[in-house]
């Protein structure tokens, strides 16, 4: 089957003001968020690329056009963020006080985020199962299409990346705190056959050590929901 890229959009405006981004409207890349990008965007400079395609999410799309210059991205509403539903906006620093950040944390097949009338809420599950199946889906129409060399890139979050991982390297969903993507990190799977292999993750390029710290709100052992925020 085809390689697949996956790309986690680049450090964002709620990635340094520590919130839970969701689908708010206006969260776009940092300055330091571009950089990452555009330096990522290097290393893909000789890659012959199939396929683009994007979350909707603005954070995303500018991921998307940084990366690729003159390539037309595909909006695959499937991949956007997980739907947060009344933990949207919120800061990091508050929700581990929330009883459902344990579920999160030690049983996220069983975490449903709670409802807001602004904010459209789903279960971690939900998210992982719209997820997982575009994922596979754009894999086997760009092997059809191209061939099984063929190489294509998707554009996501911390979580629907992270639940793509995890169901590659067959721990399903309760290995999502396992997996950890930095921002403008990308990670390498194929499928071959009825296996997907993960070739590499949370891949930035830069040295290993210096940015391997923990947010000071979150509990010692516990995963940033969302994705951390580099």
């Amino acid at each position: 089957m085809a390689l697949l890229l996956l790309v986690r959009h680049g450090h964002s405006t709620a990635n340094a003001d520590a919130v839970l981004a969701g689908w708010s409207e206006g969260v776009g890349l940092t300055d330091r968020g571009r950089g990452d990008v555009e330096r990522l965007a290097g290393r893909l400079a000789d890659v012959d690329v199939a396929r683009l395609v994007t979350s909707p999410l603005q954070r995303c799309r500018e991921t998307a056009e940084l990366l690729l210059p003159g390539a037309t991205a595909e909006v695959v509403d499937d991949l956007g963020e997980c739907h947060y539903g009344a933990w949207t906006g919120r800061p990091i620093a508050e929700l581990v006080k929330e009883s459902l950040w344990r579920t999160v944390q030690d049983d996220p097949a069983s975490a449903r985020f709670p409802a807001s009338d602004r904010y459209a809420a789903e279960s971690l599950s939900e998210m992982a199962e719209r997820t997982v199946a575009a994922i596979r889906r754009i894999d086997e129409e760009v092997t059809a299409e191209r061939g099984p060399d063929a190489l294509w890139v998707a554009v996501s979050h911390g979580d629907p990346i992270r639940a793509v991982l995890a169901d590659a390297i067959g721990a399903g969903l309760g290995g999502l705190q396992r997996v950890h993507v930095d921002p403008a990190s990308v990670s390498v799977i194929r499928r071959t056959g009825e296996r997907a292999m993960v070739l590499a993750t949370n891949s930035t390029g830069g040295a290993i050590g210096p940015g391997l710290t923990r947010p000071s709100t979150v509990p010692k052992g516990d995963a940033v929901v969302g994705g951390g925020t580099g």
